[in-house]
């Protein structure tokens, strides 16, 4: 059977990253010996654990490079979240004790890559917005949810930084479950936007990667 297009379309590239995404948490969990502490102490996990936070964070940077969006910027920041996830997957955080293999990286790339999946949030938002039927105004609200989600997991894991572990003192596994959050929205953020979701979507804008004639 010969390929329906030449190459992956932008809506196939966020639904292969929206579903990455969303099961980069769970997947490092599941496969970790240890109750994590953070996504990112997986790495020093080994195994499938420390594989797959490494192999997906490679997946999204070369999606992110990949994905060029809709405007000049989107292009450049996808650009600068696909480095900023390679920084996350190859300097390992000063996670359980073990030092940082370069301080403040790790954690700065991180908050860049979180910084900029909500900037794409917000385009989404806006490009819904647009529409103004149904299916895009749950969209919208969606967008809207995924956005504060990424704002309100940044904010919070960032207080407890700077306050010297107020809140991870009363919740351990507060930037598991911050970083998570996090994963999750940007994921459902982009699934949505990948417009292959039956209940999202009219049937004259829904997309499959499996159809030759898709709308534009």
């Amino acid at each position: 059977m010969e390929p329906k297009r030449p190459e992956i379309d932008h809506r196939t590239i966020k639904l292969i990253v929206g579903l990455v995404a969303i099961s980069l948490a769970g997947l490092t969990s599941a496969f970790s010996a240890t109750a994590l502490a953070s996504i990112s102490a997986s790495y020093y996990e080994g195994g499938w654990s420390q594989s797959i936070f490494i192999g997906f964070l490679f997946a999204i940077a070369a999606f992110f490079v990949a994905y060029n969006g809709l405007s000049r910027a989107d292009m450049v920041l996808s650009k600068a979240a696909a480095a900023a996830a390679l920084c996350v997957a190859l300097f390992p955080c000063e996670c359980g004790g073990r030092p940082a293999l370069a301080p403040y990286v790790h954690g700065g790339a991180a908050t860049v890559m979180f910084l900029i999946l909500t900037y794409f949030c917000y385009g989404f938002f806006q490009r819904a917005q647009c529409k103004g039927h149904p299916q895009a105004k749950v969209r919208e609200a969606i967008y809207a949810a995924c956005g504060i989600a990424i704002l309100l997991s940044i904010l919070a894991l960032g207080f407890d930084k700077f306050a010297g572990g107020s809140l991870s003192q009363r919740i351990p596994r507060l930037v598991f479950y911050g970083e998570s959050m996090a994963l999750i929205a940007f994921g459902i953020s982009w699934l949505t936007a990948s417009r292959t979701l039956p209940l999202l979507t009219r049937r004259d804008e829904r997309f499959s990667p499996f159809r030759e004639n898709n709308p534009s």
